[in-house]
C-alpha cells in the first residue's frame, strides 16, 4: 500500500501546531496502525528528522495509550477496537490518511499526537476507589452478589480510560467515563461505603477539569473501544441525584 499521511505535527504544548504530509510506500496490508507509524518514523530517522510522537503500550487494546484521532474517528474506521489492533487493510483503498490528537480542552496537546490525560487521574482519586477492608485475597463467593450485577459491574469495570468519549462527543464530555467507574462500584456491596461522597466529588471534579455537558447523542458509545453502554450515564445521574437530595435531608 503507498498512501499519504497528513500527521499534526506540534513541538510542545506551547507551540502552535499544523498538519505535516509524508509518503509511505509499500505497506502491508497485515501490518498494524501503529507498525505503519514506526515504519514511517524510521525513514525519518534515518533522514535525520525528528520522528512523530505518540503514545502506545500494549498494543493489544488493553492499556488505552494509543489515542489518535483517525480520519475523524477516534481509534480508526474499525468498531469496538482500539487503534493499536486496526490492520492497514481496513485503510484499503484510501489514499489519504489524516492522524491527529484528542481535541478537548481538558486533554491539551504535549506534542503531536500526544495529549495530557492526566484528568482523568485526578477524576479517580476524587473518588474512584473503595475503602472497604479485604484483607487478604477473600474467597470468590464470600460476599453474595447477584449475577446480573456482577456483570453489570465487569462490564463498567471493562473502561480502560484512553478518552474516545471524549474525542467523540461534540461537548468533549466525560460523563461516559465517568459513570464506568461509579458504575462498577455502585453496583457491589464493596462500594456503598463511599457512595454518595464519590458521585458528588467525582462530579464535581469533571466539571472543574472543563469537560462539557452530555447531550445523549450517543457518540460515545459509539466509539468506545470497549462498549461501555449508555446505561451507566442514566446509573449515574440517579446516583447523584440521589445523592444530593439525600445531603439536602440530611441538613434539614
Amino acid at each position: 500500500m503507498d498512501l499519504n499521511l497528513k500527521v499534526w505535527r506540534q513541538k510542545d504544548a506551547k507551540s502552535r501546531g499544523s498538519f505535516k504530509t509524508y509518503e509511505v510506500k509499500n505497506i502491508s496490508e497485515d501490518a498494524s496502525f501503529l507498525e505503519m507509524l514506526d515504519i514511517l518514523n524510521e525513514e525519518l530517522v534515518m533522514k535525520g528528522e525528528m520522528p512523530i510522537n505518540f503514545e502506545n503500550d500494549c498494543r493489544e487494546g488493553i492499556c488505552g495509550t494509543c489515542s489518535l484521532y483517525v480520519n475523524g474517528r477516534p481509534h480508526g474506521p474499525d468498531t469496538g477496537i482500539t487503534i493499536c489492533q486496526v490492520h492497514m487493510r481496513k485503510f484499503k483503498g484510501m489514499k489519504t490518511i489524516v492522524i491527529e490528537p484528542w481535541r478537548s480542552r481538558a486533554f491539551p496537546v504535549l506534542t503531536d499526537l500526544i495529549v495530557d490525560r492526566s484528568s482523568f487521574d485526578r477524576l479517580i482519586q476524587a473518588g474512584g476507589y473503595v475503602s472497604a477492608r479485604t484483607g487478604g485475597v477473600p474467597d470468590a463467593n464470600a460476599i453474595p452478589i447477584a449475577k446480573n450485577k456482577a456483570d453489570e459491574a465487569m462490564d463498567a469495570a471493562a473502561c480502560i480510560g484512553c478518552g474516545a468519549c471524549v474525542a467523540s462527543c461534540k461537548n468533549a464530555s466525560a460523563m461516559l467515563f465517568v459513570s464506568a467507574k461509579v458504575s462498577q462500584l455502585a453496583l457491589l456491596p464493596q462500594g456503598q461505603i463511599e457512595a454518595k461522597r464519590r458521585v458528588q466529588k467525582m462530579v464535581q471534579q469533571m466539571d472543574k477539569e472543563g469537560f462539557g455537558n452530555c447531550t445523549n447523542t450517543g457518540a460515545c458509545e459509539a466509539e468506545c473501544p470497549k462498549e461501555i453502554k449508555l446505561v451507566n450515564i442514566a446509573r449515574l445521574n440517579r446516583e447523584f441525584i440521589g445523592a444530593k437530595l439525600g445531603a439536602q435531608v440530611m441538613s434539614l
